[in-house]
C-alpha cells in the first residue's frame, strides 16, 4: 500500500473514526426518532412533517452567520462543542421516557436544538478537512468520509429498527447520543496544530456574509451545484417526511422491516463511495457531478410502487440505486467546491451552500406534512418522486456540462 494515502495519516484516521461512530448513531436516530413519533406518540402526518422540519431548521435560521463565525475561529474546538452538546440533548429523550414524561413537543425541541449543533459541526468539518489533509488529498478524504456515512446508513437503520422493536424506540435513541459522545472523544485525540484563522478585517457580519454569497452565486458552476442540491433536498425531504408513515401504516411493515428497507440506501451509498474514484478517473470529476444523478436518482420511483408482500425488495432496490448516485454526486461536488475555494472563504462558502441546500429541508418537511394531510401519504410520495427531475436542469445548463475535470486556473490545490 502506498505510504502517501490517508490510511497512514494518524489525525485523519481519528477524524474518520469519530465521524464513523457519529454517523452510525445519527442513522440509528433518524430511524428511531420518527418511529418513536409515529408508533408510540401517535404523530399525525403534519406532526411528522414538523419533526422532519425541526431536524434541519437551524441551517435555515443560522446557516449564514455560522459560516462567518467558523471562519473567525478554530474549527476543531467548535466540532467538539457541537458533539458534546448534541450527545447531552439526545440523552434527555430516553431519560424522559424512563420517567414517563416524554412528549412529542420535547422530541421536536430536541431535534431543533440538535440541528443547531449539526450546523456548526458540518460547516466546521468541511472547512477543517483541507487544513488537516491538504487539498491534494481532498478527494480521497471525502470519499473515505462518505464511505463511513454510507456504511452508517447500512448499519444504522437496521440497528435502529431492531432496537426499536426489541427495546423500544426511546431506548434506541440512546445509541445516537453515545455516538456523538464517542465522536467528540476521537476528535480530542487529534494532535495536529490547527492554523490560526485569518485576522479579522473589521468588516461587519453582513459584509462577510455577503462575501460568501457573492462567491457562491457569482460562480456559475457553484451556483448550479447549489441550486441542484437545494431543489433535490426539497423534493427528497417531502419524500422522507412521509416515508416512515407509508412503510408502517400504509404497508403495515414492522420496525425491523422498515429498518432493513432503509438500510439499502446505505448499501448503495457504500458502493458509491467505493467507486467514486473510478468515476473521477474514467468519467471526470466535473462530469460526474451531473451524470451520476441523471442516471440514478429517478430510481426513487420504485418506493411508491411498493406493495405488501414482495414490496420490500422493490423499495430496497430503488433506495439502493438512489443512494449510490447521491454519494457519487456528493463526493464529486464537495471535493470540487473545496478545491476551487480559497482558505479564507471556506467557512462562508460551505455555510452559504448549506444554508441554501439544507435550508430547503425544513421547508420540505412542512410541505410534506401538509401534502400528507391533504392528498394522502402515497400521493405525496408520487409528487416528491416526480419533482426529483427538476434538480438536474441547473447542472445540464451550466458550464459543468462541457467540462470533464476542474480547470487548473480554478483550483487552489
Amino acid at each position: 500500500m502506498r505510504r502517501d494515502t490517508l490510511w497512514f495519516h494518524a489525525d485523519f484516521r481519528r477524524l474518520w473514526a469519530g465521524e464513523t461512530v457519529s454517523q452510525a448513531g445519527n442513522y440509528v436516530g433518524q430511524t428511531a426518532i420518527p418511529l418513536l413519533a409515529a408508533t408510540v406518540l401517535a404523530a399525525s402526518p403534519f406532526q411528522m412533517g414538523l419533526l422532519t422540519a425541526a431536524e434541519n431548521a437551524a441551517f435555515l435560521l443560522i446557516g449564514l452567520p455560522a459560516g462567518v463565525w467558523v471562519d473567525r475561529m478554530r474549527r476543531r474546538p467548535l466540532m467538539l462543542r457541537a458533539d458534546f452538546t448534541r450527545a447531552g440533548l439526545l440523552l434527555t429523550i430516553p431519560l424522559a421516557w424512563w420517567g414517563g414524561v416524554l412528549t412529542l413537543t420535547q422530541l421536536i425541541v430536541v431535534a431543533l436544538l440538535v440541528s443547531v449543533g449539526t450546523v456548526f459541526f458540518d460547516v466546521s468539518y468541511q472547512s477543517y478537512l483541507p487544513s488537516l489533509v491538504g487539498r491534494a488529498q481532498l478527494l480521497e478524504g471525502n470519499a473515505k468520509l462518505q464511505a463511513s456515512q454510507s456504511t452508517a446508513q447500512v448499519v444504522g437503520p437496521s440497528v435502529g429498527g431492531g432496537l426499536a422493536q426489541l427495546a423500544g424506540a426511546a431506548n434506541a435513541v440512546f445509541a445516537t447520543g453515545i455516538g456523538y459522545l464517542a465522536s467528540g472523544l476521537f476528535l480530542l485525540r487529534i494532535k495536529a496544530n490547527e492554523p490560526e484563522p485569518a485576522p479579522r478585517t473589521g468588516a461587519s457580519l453582513r459584509t462577510q456574509i455577503g462575501e460568501g454569497l457573492r462567491f457562491v452565486f457569482g460562480n456559475r458552476t457553484l451556483r448550479a451545484i447549489t441550486l441542484c442540491t437545494a431543489t433535490a433536498n426539497l423534493a427528497n425531504t417531502v419524500f422522507l417526511s412521509m416515508q416512515i408513515l407509508y412503510l408502517t401504516r400504509d404497508l403495515g411493515y414492522s420496525s425491523a422491516i422498515v429498518g432493513a428497507v432503509l438500510t439499502t440506501l446505505g448499501v448503495g451509498g457504500v458502493l458509491g463511495a467505493l467507486t467514486a474514484g473510478w468515476w473521477t478517473r474514467h468519467v471526470g470529476q466535473a462530469r460526474s457531478i451531473w451524470l451520476a444523478p441523471l442516471i440514478t436518482w429517478p430510481a426513487q420511483v420504485l418506493l411508491p410502487l411498493t406493495e405488501p408482500g414482495w414490496g420490500p425488495w422493490l423499495a430496497g432496490a430503488g433506495l439502493a440505486v438512489m443512494g449510490y448516485g447521491v454519494i457519487v454526486y456528493n463526493v464529486a461536488q464537495v471535493s470540487y467546491r473545496q478545491a476551487i475555494c480559497p482558505d479564507h472563504l471556506l467557512g462562508r462558502m460551505n455555510a452559504t451552500v448549506r444554508f441554501v441546500v439544507w435550508g430547503m429541508m425544513p421547508l420540505g418537511g412542512l410541505l410534506g406534512g401538509a401534502l400528507g394531510e391533504g392528498i394522502g401519504v402515497r400521493n405525496t410520495l408520487w409528487v416528491a418522486t416526480a419533482a426529483i427531475v427538476v434538480p438536474m436542469t441547473p447542472l445540464l445548463l451550466s458550464p459543468l456540462r462541457r467540462m470533464r475535470d476542474i480547470p487548473a486556473e480554478h483550483s487552489y490545490a
